[in-house]
C-alpha cells in the first residue's frame, strides 16, 4: 500500500480521500525541516501547501518518494529541477482557486468604489461623515481586464451580471471566446483609455512585469480605479503612489504586492488604498477543492500511474518514453520558438508529423508544442494543462500525420495562425537525437537551438551580415552559431544567431535600427 505524508494544514477531506482510495496517510502539519528530513524516507508521496519547503536536501533524504502534490497553483516552495533529477513527479492544482480569486476581485472593486473600509473605520471611530464618502455607481461603467483566462473570464461574467461593460486585453483570447463571454477584446492601450476600473488577471512574466506603470497611467482616465488580485510586480508601486497622490488614480485595491509578506509598504496608510494580505484563494470552498484535487491526483499516480497536472513529467508510458524523449525536446523548442514570436491572439494551430515520428504516439508531442507556444505569456503551463487552456480559449488545434517521407526522415511542422498573420516553424532530428530548426516561414536554414538567440528578418542585401556581426562584436556579444536562409535572392531573408549571453535591450534596439532589418527579436530557451 502506498504511503503519503500530509505535512501542511489541509482540509480533512484530503486525508479521507487518500484512505478511501486505499492509500495509507499520515497527517502531520507543522513539521520543522529536521523532523521532515528524519521521516520523509518512509513515504511514497508528499502532499503540501506553501509552508513545507521541498529542497534538494529533502529530496535526497526521500529515498522512496515518487510524487509531490501541491494543493494550489504556486510551486515556489518546491525545487522542481531537483525533483525532476530525483525522478519525483511534481503536481499542482491550477484550476481550484479560480472562482474564489475572481470573487475576491469583485469584492475589492465594490469596496473600492464605495469606500467601504474607510467608511467602516470612520463610523467605528464615532464619526458620522456621510458626505465624506461619496461613491461611484458601477452600473454602466466600463471594467477593463488585463488577462482573461480562467480567473479573468469569471470576473467578466460577474461584472456583466452587475450591468457593467467589459473590455479585455489578452493576446491569447480568441475573438470567438470573447464573443461567447459577451465582452469586447481590445488592445492594451484601449483598456487604459476606456476603463473606469482596471483589474489585473495575468501571470507575472518578463513581458507583464510593470505592465501598469508610469506610461500606462498617463493613458488612463482621470479618476480611474485599479484592482490587483493577481501577482505583485504587475503594477509599478512607486508609479501607482504618484498617480494616487496626483489624483489621476482615485483609488486602488491590492491583494498582492511586489514584496511579500508585505509588512511595510509606501502604499500602506494611504487614504485611497485598500489592502488585503493575499486572500485571493482564502475561502473554505477553495481550500476543500484543492485538497480534494491533490489527493485524487496523487492517489491516481501512486495506484495506477495516471498523471494529471504534472509540472515536470509527460503523460507517457514506460515503453513510449525512450522513443519520444528526443522528439519531446524538439517539440518544446519548436513551440517555444513560435510562442516567443507570437504577439497577437491565437486562432488556429496545426502540428504536422512526417516520416518516422508519424508512427509514434504524437499526442504528448502536440501537448508539449502547446506548452512551449503558450508559456512565454502564461505561467504554470505544462504539457498536461496546455491543451485544456487552448480549448478554453477557443484555439483550434489540429494534429496531422503524413505517411510520406520528404527531404528528412522525420519532421515536425508547426503552423500558428493569429489574428494578423500565419507563421510556420519546422524541425527535425539529426542522428535521431539532435534537434534542429530547418525551416521558418518557408525559408530553409539549419539551426541548433541554444539558450540565447537573436532572430532577425531582413532584406537580402550585401553587407548586412557584416554589419550585424560588427554591431554584436562592438557590444561584446560573442556569436556561437550563425544560420541564414532566404527564399529569393534580394528579397526577405532570415537570420538566426546563437550568442553566449542574453541580448540586452539596448543592443536589440541597435539591431532593429540597422539598415534592411524588418524585425529583430530576442529568444531564450
Amino acid at each position: 500500500m502506498p504511503k503519503v505524508l500530509i505535512s501542511d494544514k489541509m482540509s480533512p477531506l484530503a486525508e479521507k480521500t487518500f484512505k478511501d482510495r486505499g492509500v495509507e496517510v499520515d497527517y502531520k502539519p507543522g513539521l520543522d525541516k529536521d523532523e521532515l528530513l528524519k521521516i520523509i524516507g518512509d513515504y511514497d508521496g508528499l502532499a503540501i501547501r506553501s509552508s513545507t519547503k521541498v529542497t534538494p536536501k529533502v529530496l535526497e533524504a526521500a529515498k522512496n518518494l515518487k510524487v509531490v502534490g501541491r494543493a494550489g497553483i504556486g510551486v515556489d516552495n518546491v525545487d522542481v529541477p531537483a525533483a525532476t533529477n530525483a525522478g519525483v513527479v511534481v503536481m499542482n492544482t491550477p484550476f481550484g482557486n479560480s472562482i474564489t480569486t475572481a470573487e475576491h476581485a469583485i469584492a475589492m472593486m465594490m469596496a473600492l468604489v464605495r469606500q467601504i473600509p474607510q467608511a467602516n473605520a470612520s463610523t467605528h471611530a464615532g464619526k458620522w461623515e456621510k458626505s465624506k464618502f461619496m461613491g461611484m455607481e458601477i452600473t454602466g461603467k466600463t471594467l477593463g481586464l488585463i488577462g482573461c483566462g480562467n480567473i479573468g473570464s469569471v470576473v467578466a461574467e460577474r461584472a456583466l451580471g452587475l450591468k457593467m461593460k467589459v473590455v479585455a486585453y489578452d493576446p491569447f483570447l480568441a475573438p470567438e471566446r470573447a464573443a461567447d463571454l459577451g465582452i469586447t477584446k481590445v488592445e492594451l492601450d484601449d483598456v487604459f483609455a476606456k476603463a473606469d476600473v482596471i483589474t489585473l488577471h495575468t501571470p507575472l512574466t518578463d513581458q507583464t512585469r510593470g505592465v501598469v506603470g508610469v506610461e500606462a497611467f498617463k493613458k488612463m482616465k482621470d479618476g480611474v480605479r485599479i484592482v490587483n488580485c493577481a501577482r505583485g510586480g504587475l503594477i509599478d508601486e512607486a508609479a501607482l503612489l504618484d498617480a494616487l497622490n496626483s489624483g489621476k488614480v482615485a483609488g486602488a485595491a491590492l491583494d498582492v504586492f511586489e514584496v511579500e509578506p508585505a509588512t511595510d509598504n509606501p502604499l500602506f496608510g494611504h487614504d485611497n488604498v485598500i489592502c488585503t494580505p493575499h486572500l485571493g484563494a482564502s475561502t473554505t470552498e477553495a481550500q476543500v477543492n484543492v485538497a480534494l484535487q491533490v489527493a485524487e491526483q496523487m492517489a491516481d499516480y501512486l495506484l495506477t500511474g495516471g498523471v494529471t497536472n504534472a509540472l515536470n513529467m509527460p503523460s507517457l508510458s514506460a515503453e513510449e518514453a525512450p522513443k519520444l524523449k528526443p522528439y519531446m525536446t524538439l517539440a518544446e523548442q519548436i513551440g517555444g520558438f513560435a510562442g516567443q514570436l507570437t504577439e497577437h491572439g491565437l486562432k488556429r494551430i496545426m502540428v504536422e508529423y512526417e516520416g518516422a515520428v508519424a508512427e509514434l504516439n504524437t499526442k504528448p508531442l502536440t501537448a508539449v508544442v502547446l506548452e512551449g507556444l503558450l508559456s512565454p505569456l502564461m505561467s504554470s503551463v505544462n504539457m498536461v494543462n496546455a491543451p485544456v487552456i487552448a480549448k478554453e480559449r477557443n484555439i483550434q488545434v489540429t494534429e496531422v500525420k503524413h505517411d510520406r517521407e520528404g527531404d528528412y526522415h522525420t519532421l515536425i511542422k508547426l503552423t500558428v495562425e493569429t489574428e494578423k498573420q500565419t507563421r510556420t516553424v519546422t524541425g527535425t532530428l539529426f542522428a535521431n537525437q539532435a534537434p534542429r530548426i530547418v525551416e521558418i516561414n518557408g525559408v530553409r536554414l539549419e539551426a541548433e537551438v541554444e539558450p540565447n538567440m537573436l532572430y532577425v528578418i531582413n532584406d537580402d542585401k550585401p553587407g548586412f551580415i557584416g554589419a550585424l556581426g560588427s554591431l554584436l562584436g562592438y557590444n561584446g556579444v560573442n556569436i556561437a552559431t550563425f544560420a541564414l536562409g532566404r527564399k529569393i535572392e534580394g528579397e526577405e531573408a532570415v537570420c538566426l544567431v546563437a550568442v553566449d549571453q542574453p541580448v540586452q535591450d539596448i543592443v536589440l534596439d541597435q539591431v532593429a535600427a540597422l539598415a534592411h532589418v524588418r524585425q529583430a527579436k530576442r529568444l531564450t530557451f
